[in-house]
């Protein structure tokens, strides 16, 4: 089965897997994931990426570490193409001058319109342990690195993130050298397991 070795980590392609091995045995094998700190993340991973796989609505990455003579799921991201703007407001001089070779400006709303890479699931697994065998800034770090490939190939040099609003994830990323732009209200029925009402948005110029 195709992998990447990065750091001792393997990561495979959901796409890769559901070529190789039978969907109920990948169902099977997502279904000892566990995220009690974000149940979307979960939610995700369990019962939707495989269809938003299929659909090239997205593609999500499964992280593997070796424990103990075997192979096990540390975690997982997943990578989508979105379009999102930005106030220029919201932006210093130095990361607006980067940022305007890369989207248009709408003079009427003041903000800039892009398409670009948005790292949409984030999360380690929390099954017996698992957790503890990678760090976030390390899962970060290859999601990171996947989409420097994809803008390789096919240009880019901005990547961005959505996070519930608390300082925990705000440090998380803000020391991962991404800047906050932006909030994005959700409606009600986007907020299920959070009393927020909004999602952060950062940025990262690559």
């Amino acid at each position: 089965m195709p992998d990447k070795q990065i750091q001792g980590y393997k990561i495979i392609p959901l796409s890769e897997m559901l070529l190789q091995l039978k969907e109920e045995r990948v169902m099977d094998l997502l279904s000892s994931f566990s995220s009690p700190l974000n149940g979307d993340v979960e939610t995700f991973l369990k019962h939707k990426s495989i269809l938003f796989d299929k659909q090239s609505i997205s593609r999500t990455y499964l992280v593997f570490a070796s424990f103990r003579g075997s192979i096990v799921l540390a975690g997982y991201f997943t990578l989508a193409y979105k379009d999102f703007t930005i106030p220029v407001k919201s932006i210093g001089r130095n990361l607006r001058d980067r940022i305007k070779k890369f989207g248009r400006y709408d003079c009427i709303a003041k903000v800039y319109k892009i398409y670009a890479p948005l790292i949409a699931q984030l999360s380690k697994n929390f099954t017996d342990g698992a957790d503890k065998l990678i760090s976030g800034d390390e899962l970060l770090k290859m999601a990171y690195d996947k989409v420097s490939e994809i803008h390789l190939l096919a240009g880019g040099k901005i990547v961005y993130v959505e996070c519930e609003d608390n300082s925990k994830l705000r440090e998380f990323y803000e020391s991962n050298g991404f800047v906050i732009f932006n909030t994005r209200r959700l409606d009600a029925d986007s907020r299920n397991n959070t009393d927020d009402n909004h999602l952060l948005q950062l940025l990262r110029y690559l």
